[in-house]
């Protein structure tokens, strides 16, 4: 573990860039950057496309470390280089932002009301690949979509143990058992999810920390004692899927809790913008998301 990258996970200012569009995921993504699905005629070209839009962010100098603590890249982005050097390595040599990979394979189909992760025969080679190419630590998500108790505990079980799988392989994971913004019990689900969570949290080791990714909750101030908790090495806080303004002001409520966006954080920006028009939208876009996450 790179304890430089731990110390700044802990105390650093800034919030965590979500550049971990996958598969399923990526056209949305690149329709709403402002390239169609017309524009690409293989997921080779897909990714490429993607790639480039990512590197594009990176490597813009309002993109860095003095506002921008994190990135979470996907596995694709780690594998690829930006500008001669690894993804990760570009990210923490030459702009201080601490990297992270998503590991997860998507979701499962729906049982009890919520969505557990996929299958990950593989995760320990991944993990390693990571570690030898200095990813400091993961992502996975889970969705929760009703407040069912037996749902959510299978939901958070999993997290932790897979959680404990990644330490062991000298990373530190982010837990993300997302509540879908939609539910028609989002608060109940909170209040389920947030007891599991400091049961798992209890059993853990001193030595294990974890960061958790939550969706913001509907009760301003609801996760406190999640920030405050020592295994917990930071709370970071999911979009969601709500607007990038509503996104920064409900965040801003919530102390002592930093974003993770990914949407929201890629909102306004377009393939079709000159450099000087693409830098100004997402410096605009950053210091939105880093001021709500000084709270």
């Amino acid at each position: 573990m790179n304890y430089e990258q731990l110390d700044r996970v802990r105390t650093g200012e800034g919030f965590i860039a979500a550049l971990d569009q996958s598969g399923g995921s990526t056209p949305k993504a690149l329709r709403l950057y402002g390239i169609e699905e017309t524009e690409y005629s293989s997921e080779a070209d897909m990714f490429d496309l993607i790639h480039q839009m990512r590197s594009r962010m990176i490597t813009s100098p309002v993109f860095n470390g003095s506002r921008v603590l994190g990135a979470i890249l996907f596995e694709g982005t780690m594998d690829r280089d930006i500008e001669g050097r690894g993804s990760a390595d570009f990210l923490w040599s030459v702009k201080h932002v601490v990297p992270f990979l998503k590991v997860d394979k998507g979701l499962a189909d729906e049982v009890d009301g919520t969505q557990v992760m996929k299958a990950n025969p593989d995760l320990d080679e991944l993990v390693a690949r990571a570690v030898a190419k200095g990813v400091f630590g993961t992502k996975m998500r889970s969705v929760v979509k009703l407040a069912n108790p037996a749902g959510i505990e299978a939901v958070v079980a999993q997290q932790f143990d897979v959680g404990r799988q990644i330490l062991a392989g000298g990373l530190v994971p982010i837990i993300e058992p997302e509540v879908d913004i939609n539910s028609p019990q989002k608060a109940a689900a909170e209040v389920l999810l947030k007891a599991s969570i400091l049961a798992h949290l209890d059993a853990m080791a001193d030595d294990q920390p974890v960061m958790l990714k939550l969706t913001l909750p509907s009760v301003d101030d609801f996760y406190l004692d999640l920030v405050r908790h020592p295994k917990v090495l930071r709370v970071v806080a999911l979009s969601g899927g709500y607007a990038r303004d509503d996104a920064n002001a409900r965040l801003s409520r919530n102390h002592g809790i930093i974003a993770s966006f990914s949407r929201a954080l890629t909102e306004g920006l377009s393939a079709k913008q000159s450099e000087a028009d693409f830098d100004a939208a997402l410096d605009a876009t950053i210091e939105g998301i880093f001021q709500a996450s000084l709270t």
